[in-house]
């Protein structure tokens, strides 16, 4: 029997369905996994990514794949959000894409426990496909939940060290520093102001709001675990909660405080315009992932520049290399009637060596397989190579799925900003907080 939830409780679920998909939300679509993957058929692929070299290397990936698969046609479908996608997977019918693919890892948990992309892990074992021997175990780890495997890995992202080496050269530094200490003792040494105090450059600047310094990716360097076994949020019992926020602080308070750089992080422009901060060098150092560099060349950029792993804590020294790791996902709609065909795509954009290889070339992403990984046909340029390196690091980490995808993480955001500001003045009472915030989110995911 199902009891009737409170009005309150009611609203909230309801307002969950609008969004992305959850568990007891989604009514997928019957689809089909009996069809011959030999006949004829026409797939709808959609994915997101939109700029002209981008359509431009997902068309050439697809012309590769007909001209294998001749009988197999695909409608592309470019610039496609989570929120349209999960949209159509809901309401299924022809309209609906067979082929699916998402830059949002954190939703995987959702993706998998809502039945709307399909366990492909049939799929890969009656094609002989190992995916513990093809993947790199974090790749794996972020496009699977409760041991179902919905989607694979397509490219990934890992974040590493910018850093400018005339500046460097000025400040007297050899290298790039490769411990927590060493990063803010660097990034004193190339913080510059103007005679009236103002800055004119920031060494390495940690505000939370910044580009890309979503608290998450900073706190990989530790290698913490967000949750227990049950599932249950386990930040303030995770020693290294406190050690990064210390950290954080430390960073700013070494550079003037988080006050004046944050009024500093108001002048820069925007990340992906010419006016970014370390395009600028007002920023003399600063975590980004690979792409930055392909973007830093086309700029032309006015100083010499390099890349590195982002440091690590004092006290785990020897996991230097290290990384956060994220990327695309694709999979199958629960939806479409041609599975197998359907699985024949995702399997020549996801596994086939070569596919991968020159699509990682063709839009400057890391590839996502081992032999993709270890190709003499990458781009040998030694900066894009630093992001190859911390892909293929062991100890290089991605964030775990959950069923209500990245509402974790922006919780996470939401009490780093108070962090940062100031705001927390009991840090454990705050991390308690943060981990029952977490719960209730989740519990009300599953209900």
């Amino acid at each position: 029997m199902t009891f009737p939830r409170p009005p309150r409780l009611r609203l909230a679920a309801a307002l969950v369905c609008a969004g992305l998909l959850v568990p007891g939300c989604a009514h997928p679509g019957l689809g089909s996994a009996h069809d011959d993957p030999a006949a004829p058929a026409t797939l709808t692929f959609w994915h997101g990514w939109s700029t002209p070299a981008e359509k431009k290397a997902i068309g050439e990936s697809v012309a590769r794949f007909e001209k294998r698969h001749p009988h197999i046609t695909v409608n592309v479908v470019p610039d496609v959000t989570d929120e349209t996608m999960n949209q159509a997977l809901r309401a299924g019918g022809d309209q609906a894409p067979d082929v699916v693919s998402s830059f949002t890892t954190n939703n995987v948990g959702q993706y998998c426990s809502s039945g709307m992309w399909v366990d492909l892990d049939p799929f890969l074992k009656k094609t002989g496909v190992d995916k513990e021997k093809v993947f790199p175990k974090p790749l794996l780890d972020y496009t699977s939940y409760a041991g179902e495997q919905c989607a694979l890995p397509l490219l990934a992202d890992s974040y590493g060290l910018y850093y400018n080496k005339d500046a460097f050269q000025k400040a007297g530094i050899t290298r790039p520093p490769r411990t927590m200490s060493e990063l803010r003792r660097d990034a004193v040494k190339l913080t510059r102001r103007d005679g009236n105090g103002s800055y004119r450059q920031v060494g390495f600047m940690p505000n939370f709001r910044l580009y890309q310094n979503s608290p998450d990716r900073l706190f990989a360097q530790w290698g913490p675990e967000y949750f227990d076994r049950k599932g249950g949020a386990r930040l303030a019992e995770e020693p290294a909660s406190r050690k990064f926020f210390a950290t954080a602080r430390a960073l700013l308070n070494a550079q003037g405080g988080y006050g004046p750089l944050e009024t500093f992080r108001t002048t820069f422009g925007d990340e992906m315009s010419s006016q970014n901060a370390f395009l600028t060098q007002k920023l003399a150092m600063h975590m980004d992932g690979e792409w930055r560099g392909l973007m830093l060349r086309r700029a032309k950029a006015p100083f010499a520049w390099g890349t590195a792993p982002m440091p690590v804590p004092d006290d785990q020294a020897d996991t230097y290399g290290r990384g956060y790791l994220t990327g695309t996902v694709a999979g199958i709609a629960h939806s479409s009637r041609h599975q197998n065909a359907a699985w024949e795509l995702v399997k020549f954009l996801t596994v086939d060596t070569d596919q991968v290889v020159r699509f990682a070339n063709a839009i400057h992403n890391v590839p996502s397989t081992y032999a993709a990984l270890h190709s003499p046909g990458l781009d040998a340029d030694p900066t894009f190579r630093t992001f190859l390196d911390i892909a293929r690091n062991p100890r290089s980490v991605a964030l775990p799925p959950s069923t209500n995808g990245g509402q974790y993480v922006t919780a996470l955001q939401d009490f780093a900003y108070r962090v940062e500001a100031g705001k927390v003045p009991d840090l454990d009472a705050g991390l308690r907080g943060l981990d029952a915030q977490i719960d209730a989110d989740t519990l009300q995911s599953e209900n």
